[in-house]
């Protein structure tokens, strides 16, 4: 119990002198780099006693051994669900410091725990796999995709846990794409998942949580506790001798261009955490201590009271897929909507007794909000567009009609020709005297699957993606935002960016990477024809291109100037599409129906100090349909 309690408080508080106990090295079986761990003293903490520390907890998180078994002894790693409970969260851990009750005993002859050698391989990622798939089951192109993907994967002292984001053996030069990226994981343990091996994912999500307590500093400044890196690289580290230990080195935005912390990073894991249990069945792995610790940490770090007005969640420019600057700082509605599914989650996994009550009545109160402010602020069709081009401006009053001042100039010539009249869709950002009418296709189909949208809303943005498929779609699925910022503009937005220049990259490139989205949106919303549309225009051209990261040109017709090639998330993208379509039941499992309680919920408090009433009630109308 207690080793996590100090995990968590010797990666922020390095000048700790602490002694660590840990087991010998030779339970992961390499026979290539070992993990070693030793009995030292340690000052100074840096991040690779950290690895060191880690690893000889790994079968107290509950890692696979080798050789032997871990018993914890008078301890739970699950969290009780009833209220006062003796071994619930709050008497298990002691703020600030180190309570230890009983030793970590490793017991070999322990009957209720099994060994890796004796647990069933079928979790496992195997590469004999393909050959024995059955011919009437998959494509050849599903084939190769396949073997793609497994040849990716990426172990760690024997554990798979994760795949590197592209695998080009012609790429002499890879920069950061041979390390695994929490989100271009996500469409990889998603195909994992469907397919019944599940370990990769479970090792995936206990890795990145010890990693979120790893010591992060930029110029001397720590970010926030419960921060997820971007992404991670096993890397082999000499020790004295001949002897090797591989280790695990995160980046948490410190080497990423432009410093920009991976704002999604952490809410792409509580979804993956969720789809995990819906998956498997197992809902043991949400119901850990150190799950229930980590997921706390990270809704602690997006629930934190600040300056803003709105209930979204402000981040700087880069701080999801778009990661390069691209005009999207603020509240870009890719957050938004992962951050409203990643709290709907939560409030499925989190466990509730008297520590969690507090986070639990704050999720509420933000989902609530959150949804309300999305629908209501980001939606537009025809006649919510003719609604601003009639705005009056500089209004001062409670019940003011354009409650962002928004000039009625910015609506861009472009938008009133091109929504259809069945159709609309949620802006890509709104700040004071700022509405981004560019269309991003991550965070409306999100919305979808997470229900931040109405089902009208919903419905009508699939029937704006239908109606503009040429624009959204043309030669290959889809494009990550429309339109393209150029010219002037462009070099104002992006800063002269010359890997976003107009319809490349970030800037109106297509992103195969974005079908499964597609794909569990349509399910969701009985569109199964849109989804089944698209992946076999991807199927076409995919195995042809050497499955790349992205499309150039307004149509989608060239292969990226400098994208990579099989790079991992648009096969596994493919895959997971292609699963999802055969196997509609186990896509109901990923996405989330309207929760009409949340409707009922408003914390305005206006009502009780006098003041006029909030336009929740006026409002309510527009939400329930």
């Amino acid at each position: 119990m207690n080793i996590i309690s100090f995990i968590r408080n010797t990666a922020t508080k390095s000048s700790r002198r602490i002694l660590i106990v840990s087991t010998n090295s030779s339970f992961f079986g390499s026979p290539h780099a070992k993990c070693h761990h030793t009995l030292t003293t340690l000052v100074q903490p840096r991040p690779l006693w950290f690895q060191r520390i880690m690893g000889g907890a790994q079968k107290f998180f509950g890692m696979p051994s080798s050789r032997k078994t871990i018993k914890v002894q008078n301890l739970s790693t699950t969290i009780k669900t009833r209220v006062n409970s003796d071994k619930n969260f709050e008497s298990i851990f002691v703020h600030g410091g180190i309570n230890v009750k009983k030793p970590l005993v490793v017991d070999d002859k322990d009957e209720n725990v099994v060994s890796a050698e004796n647990s069933d391989s079928g979790g496992r990622v195997n590469n004999d796999v393909t050959a024995a798939m059955n011919k009437d089951e998959y494509t050849n192109v599903e084939k190769e995709a396949w073997k793609l993907l497994e040849g990716a994967v990426v172990s760690y002292c024997g554990n798979q846990v994760g795949t590197m984001a592209a695998n080009d053996p012609g790429d002499k030069i890879p920069l950061n794409y041979d390390q695994v990226f929490i989100r271009d994981f996500i469409p990889s343990a998603l195909a994992f998942l469907l397919r019944g091996e599940n370990e990769i994912v479970k090792n995936f999500l206990l890795h990145t949580l010890q990693l979120q307590s790893w010591e992060k500093t930029v110029d001397c400044y720590s970010p926030g506790q419960g921060l997820m890196p971007a992404s991670f690289k096993v890397r082999t580290v000499a020790l004295d001798g001949n002897n090797h230990e591989e280790v695990l080195d995160p980046d948490f935005g410190e080497s990423a261009i432009g410093r920009v912390a991976p704002v999604d990073s952490g809410l792409w894991w509580i979804i993956l955490l969720r789809a995990y249990g819906k998956l498997t069945g197992d809902y043991s792995l949400q119901e850990r201590v150190d799950v229930q610790i980590g997921l706390k940490m990270i809704l602690n770090l997006c629930l934190t009271d600040g300056f803003d007005m709105f209930p979204s969640l402000l981040v700087t420019d880069g701080s999801c897929m778009i990661d390069r600057r691209m005009g999207i700082h603020g509240h870009p509605l890719e957050i938004q909507a992962l951050f409203y599914s990643a709290l709907r989650c939560s409030h499925e996994m989190l466990a509730v007794n008297d520590g969690t009550n507090d986070l639990i009545r704050a999720i509420n109160n933000r989902l609530s909000a959150l949804s309300f402010h999305i629908r209501q602020y980001y939606w537009v069709d025809m006649k919510k567009i003719n609604e601003i081009y009639r705005y009056k401006t500089e209004e001062y009053s409670m019940d003011a009609t354009n409650k962002f001042n928004i000039y009625p100039e910015q609506i861009p010539l472009w938008l009133m020709d091109w929504v259809p009249e069945e159709g609309g869709y949620l802006i890509g950002n709104l700040q004071p005297a700022h509405m981004d009418f560019r269309f991003f296709t991550l965070g409306n189909l999100w919305s979808i699957v997470s229900s931040l949208g109405t089902p009208r809303q919903n419905t009508a943005i699939l029937n704006m993606i239908e109606a503009k498929w040429d624009d959204l779609v043309g030669h290959m699925p889809l494009k990550i935002c429309y339109p393209a910022v150029d010219n002037e503009e462009w070099r104002i937005i992006t800063g002269s960016d010359p890997k976003n220049t107009p319809w490349s990259y970030h800037n109106g490139g297509s992103w195969p990477t974005l079908l499964w989205q597609f794909t569990l949106a349509c399910i969701k919303m009985g569109r199964i024809e849109l989804a089944e549309k698209a992946v076999a225009l991807a199927e076409k051209r995919l195995p042809v291109d050497s499955w790349p990261e992205y499309y150039d040109t307004r149509t989608g017709k060239f292969i990226g100037k400098q994208s990579r090639l099989y790079q991992t998330w648009t096969i596994a993208g493919f895959l997971t599409s292609k699963m999802l379509l055969k196997n509609t039941e186990k896509a109901s499992l990923l996405f989330w129906e309207e929760d009409y309680e949340l409707l009922e919920i408003c914390v305005c408090s206006l009502n009780k100090s006098g003041r006029k009433k909030c336009s929740r009630g006026a409002a309510k109308s527009q939400i329930l349909v």
